[in-house]
């Protein structure tokens, strides 16, 4: 696997693709738990992914609501898994 520009662990690359392809997570939370602006992320996703799995993840998440704060309702605050921690 090929390091980001960025220097990211194994560990934490291997978080920020999750993020990516969960369809709740904004990219601006990935900002900010992470240090990754959403090009960055589209580019570590680019260099770590096989050419399919990102042409898939980019169709999937371009243009979605819920991958872009300003783009969702007013009402949604935060999303929290129910696999997420509850610390």
């Amino acid at each position: 696997m090929k390091k980001p520009d960025k220097e990211l662990s194994d560990q934490a690359v291997d978080r920020v693709i999750e993020m990516a392809w969960e369809d709740r997570t904004p990219f601006e939370a990935i900002e900010a738990q992470m240090g990754l602006k959403e090009e960055e992320v589209i580019r570590l996703m680019r260099r770590c992914m096989k050419p399919s799995s990102f042409k898939m993840w980019r169709q999937r998440v371009q243009g979605r609501a819920t991958k872009h704060r300003e783009k969702r309702g007013k009402e949604v605050k935060r999303f929290k898994s129910s696999r997420q921690k509850r610390a």
